[in-house]
């Protein structure tokens, strides 16, 4: 099988790397925690690229519920054509609706699931899955039949950290953070999104950007995503280099800065701190 390794387009660390592979070897989830914007979901992408396979991704919301990712039976649809007379009412399988954990047990060849941002789903979500990740199997009780993996797919759990993760399900998975980028790898993410760009413009954003990551009252912190969506802006816009270099966060707000601050809370923090800036200038 071929191993996961950083690309032209995705830049992983070697820790990243080992751990990718850790997981396919070990035949374990890959949980993947790390601050949003640090490439957690882009890396499903990547491993199923190298590893030639399909991806299959199921995104939790809120509202899910594990036995979505099994299966849903839709019993209104059967109630309906019963009423109707459909002939098709008597096979109870025209009314399972497969989930995408059953997507990926029965595919042909092996796959990549991605179950993305599993924080964000009810505390009991992990757990409901536990039995299925393990046993690569489950139960279907409408039609009698247990459903079981023709390969075992490699799974990838991606988490913010919004919320604690059972122990129970920890200890079935390979854990692995993503730290954020330091400057020498930051600057290798940005040359592979922007080969084109001018390195004294790409040198002065990234001063800017790590100025504005080190405000420490910042209560959402611009991270890898935002970086590269204001990168493109400056780029569009054709904004000269100048322009950053007489940028300090404790006297203005970056130009174009609604791609770089995502509330108002920081945005009144950097007026605040200009304001407060230009006041002691006097």
């Amino acid at each position: 099988m071929s191993r996961f390794q950083t690309t032209s387009t995705y830049i992983a660390s070697r820790d990243l790397e080992v751990a990718v592979n850790a997981a396919v070897a070990l035949q374990r989830p890959l949980l993947v925690k790390g601050e949003p914007g640090t490439g957690k979901t882009v890396l499903a992408q990547e491993v199923a690229r190298a590893l030639g396979m399909p991806l299959i991704e199921w995104h939790i919301k809120s509202t899910t519920k594990a036995q979505q990712g099994l299966y849903e039976y839709d019993a209104v649809a059967r109630l309906r054509d019963g009423q109707l007379g459909d002939a098709r009412v008597h096979d109870i399988g025209n009314y399972i609706v497969r989930g995408k954990l059953w997507d990926a047990f029965a595919a042909d060849a092996p796959v990549v699931l991605l179950i993305d941002e599993i924080d964000k789903a009810d505390i009991e979500f992990p757990n409901d899955l536990l039995l299925e990740l393990d046993r690569m199997q489950f139960f279907v009780y409408e039609t009698r039949e247990t459903v079981k993996a023709k390969h075992r797919p490699v799974v990838i759990i991606t988490s913010n950290n919004e919320k604690e993760l059972p122990d129970a399900f920890l200890r079935r998975c390979f854990f692995h953070y993503i730290r954020f980028p330091d400057r020498a790898t930051m600057e290798q993410i940005v040359q592979s999104h922007f080969p084109d760009i001018k390195q004294e413009l790409a040198r002065e954003a990234l001063n800017v950007f790590f100025e504005v990551r080190n405000v420490s009252e910042l209560k959402k912190k611009p991270a890898t995503s935002e970086l590269l969506d204001w990168l493109k802006l400056l780029m569009i816009e054709d904004l000269p280099p100048e322009v950053l270099r007489s940028q300090d966060p404790k006297t203005a707000i970056p130009p174009l800065y609604g791609a770089l601050l995502k509330n108002e809370q920081d945005v009144h923090l950097f007026e605040r701190l200009a304001f407060l800036s230009r006041q002691r200038q006097r």
